[in-house]
This record gives C-alpha cells, sequence and structure tokens, in this order.
C-alpha cells in the first residue's frame, strides 16, 4: 500500500466543528503538523472534505 503524507497548511479557527473533528482524527493539530497514513478509500473520504486545510503528497512504498 501507498504511504500518504499529510501537511495541514491552514488553521481550523473558524472552521464548521465536522472539519475540526476531521483534522482531530487524522492527528493534526496545527498548521505544519505532519502526519503518515496509508492510503485507503476511509481516509481519502477524510482529505477531501478537509482539502482546503490540508497539502497530501504520495510516498511509493
Amino acid at each position: 500500500m501507498n504511504q500518504l503524507l499529510i501537511v495541514q497548511k491552514k488553521s481550523a479557527i473558524g472552521e464548521k466543528e465536522a472539519a475540526r473533528g476531521t483534522l482531530r482524527a487524522l492527528g493534526l493539530r496545527r498548521p505544519g503538523n505532519q502526519v503518515h497514513h496509508e492510503d485507503s478509500p476511509q481516509l481519502r473520504g477524510m482529505l477531501r472534505k478537509v482539502a482546503h486545510l490540508v497539502e497530501v503528497r504520495e510516498q511509493i512504498s
């Protein structure tokens, strides 16, 4: 499976509770934070919800 590097680019201040909850579930707390996750359809759906706040890079392993 491919690994994804997810970087929070923008603050969640002023965002809806659902978007803030999705960021927390991804393990992101503040702009600049980075996390690695295995690629999956569930993860892609979460990323679609917060696409305006994060940057995603694919890391093939």
